[in-house]
């Protein structure tokens, strides 16, 4: 079993095509950007794999829609609530719900929230933090991460491939000795 993350999936959310929004205007449809989510999500994403989405699951979607996406995806699925999941999401039969969340994956404890933070518990214990609702436009650090799917190729990602970014991160932040403390925290 793996564990992944993802979020801002924003099913049935037209707006998200928008030219003041990161994904593709390659998109023709609402229903073509659903399907490329839910098959690059059910691509890595097998049926006894949890997968933690932060928040904003869908948005405009009906609750029959967003039934229909839920079943299709692969996964035993955890939400973290974010700004637009109204009663058609928390209504689908997630795993678990809560605001946050501080799972162990893959031997790092990981802080989950929609939202950004910029200290958490653990950050000098080696734990690292994932968040989504900034759509990619607020940069990681060395000890933190944007998990939304506009930000990965719209598809969900691992710890391990999150641990890349954040060393790329302290590269860029001051250097060699950023990405060394990363590997000594880790």
């Amino acid at each position: 079993m793996k564990t992944y993350l993802t979020s801002d999936t924003h099913f049935g959310h037209a707006g998200m095509m928008s030219a003041r929004m990161n994904r593709p205007r390659s998109f023709t449809s609402v229903e073509a950007m659903n399907e490329t989510v839910i098959q690059n999500w059910n691509n890595r994403v097998r049926k006894d794999d949890e997968i933690w989405h932060l928040g904003d699951f869908a948005y405009g979607a009906s609750v029959a829609m967003c039934r229909e996406v839920f079943a299709r995806l692969n996964g035993r699925k955890h939400l973290i609530l974010g700004n637009h999941d109204a009663g058609r999401t928390t209504s689908l039969p997630w795993y678990s719900q809560q605001q946050m969340a501080e799972p162990v994956i893959e031997g790092v404890r990981v802080v989950l929230c929609h939202y950004a933070l910029r200290t958490w518990s653990g950050i000098h214990r080696g734990a690292i933090h994932c968040y989504g609702h900034s759509h990619g436009s607020l940069p990681g650090t060395s000890r933190s991460c944007d998990v939304g799917c506009d930000d990965w190729d719209f598809r969900p990602v691992t710890v391990s491939e999150i641990l890349e970014r954040l060393a790329e991160n302290a590269a860029m932040e001051t250097g060699p000795a950023a990405v060394a403390a990363l590997a000594e925290a880790a």
